[in-house]
């Protein structure tokens, strides 16, 4: 009984030590395959991560190269309006260059055309002058009826008055022509290195005391402002001064307007000013005078346009300095507030 009691416990020892192996070898095989599968899940973490970092290495590669791409193209896109805007300025030049050029050439022949004939008039004319003056005298050493002498008297006052309108608007015709042949012209002066300061200065004063000569009541306050960092500029200095004398006397003729309508209630006043900006050195006159009426802005430039009466101007002035301008490679611009006040604005490129 001993022997088979021992046998039983012996079996049982055996039946649970082989069940705690067991055990022990399910808790081993569990907790190794419990720890692959947390390496597993630690290793795919990690791969996610370097596959996060990779991505937004990639994303912040992609998005630099997209944002230096766009700067490019941004570059190359104002580049290329940049260029467009200078192709269309040239073209509007050579446009412009063609259409004067073409002016030019039929000015020319219509002037030389009517100066033939204009001149065989003033010529006559002053002949006829010379005649009637000889027929007075020849008629006051007679002695003739008072009556005769009176009708013949009356008869000449009234020839001599029409013969002194033909001369009076021949030379009128002949200072017109002269005007067209001018315009028609090509410039040939001389480049040279020259101050603009001291050519403004200097025209200005000319222009001022020439009309004050003409209108000796106009009196006119400057305000001028000469930079002193514009450089000396290769121009053709007998050209841009004739187009200081054209714009100041056009302003002291407007201020000189404006006097007659507010006498002593308006002062007149001229702004002028030279600039250097960048590659341009800039001329700008402004007058507080009567200003340029909007609808008639866009025609200022036109050959013989003109605002002032018949007879006191030909309408080539403005047209014949924007011409000079644009052959100096230049702009010219208006602006203009009617009633208040006229600014012209000359821009010069330093070569």
């Amino acid at each position: 009984m001993v022997i088979l009691d021992i046998s039983i416990q012996s079996r049982v020892i055996i039946g649970i030590s082989a069940m705690l192996v067991l055990f022990t070898s399910f808790l081993i095989v569990f907790i190794s395959n419990h720890r692959k599968k947390l390496q597993y899940h630690k290793n795919l973490q990690a791969l996610h991560e370097e596959q996060e970092k990779h991505l937004k290495e990639q994303n912040a590669l992609l998005e630099q190269k997209v944002k230096e791409r766009t700067v490019e193209l941004s570059l190359q896109t104002e580049s290329l309006e940049k260029t467009l805007d200078e192709l269309k300025a040239s073209q509007s030049q050579l446009i412009q260059k063609e259409k004067m050029a073409s002016l030019g050439e039929l000015t020319a022949g219509i002037a030389h055309e009517i100066q033939n004939p204009l001149n065989f008039v003033l010529n006559f004319g002053e002949l006829n002058t010379e005649l009637i003056n000889e027929m007075k005298s020849m008629i006051s050493a007679e002695t003739l009826p008072q009556k005769f002498n009176n009708e013949m008297n009356e008869l000449i006052n009234n020839f001599s008055g029409n013969q002194y309108k033909i001369l009076h608007h021949g030379r009128r015709a002949d200072g017109i022509v002269k005007n067209m042949l001018q315009h028609s012209r090509k410039h040939r002066g001389i480049l040279e290195l020259t101050d603009l300061n001291e050519l403004t200065d200097e025209y200005l004063k000319l222009s001022y005391h020439g009309f004050r000569a003409k209108h000796k009541s106009f009196i006119c306050d400057f305000e001028t402002s000469y930079d002193g960092a514009v450089e000396k500029i290769r121009i053709i200095p007998q050209d841009i001064g004739h187009i200081l004398v054209n714009l100041f006397q056009n302003s002291f003729y407007s201020m000189n307007d404006k006097i007659k309508l507010l006498q002593d209630k308006y002062e007149a006043k001229l702004f002028v000013s030279t600039e250097k900006k960048g590659n341009k050195a800039i001329i700008t006159v402004k007058d507080n005078g009567v200003g340029i009426p909007e609808n008639i802005m866009d025609k200022i430039f036109q050959p013989f346009f003109t605002t002032k009466p018949t007879g006191e101007a030909t309408g080539l002035g403005l047209s014949l300095s924007y011409d000079i301008i644009k052959a100096h490679r230049g702009e010219m611009k208006a602006e203009s507030k009617e009633g208040e006040y006229a600014t012209f604005i000359m821009e010069l490129n330093y070569q």
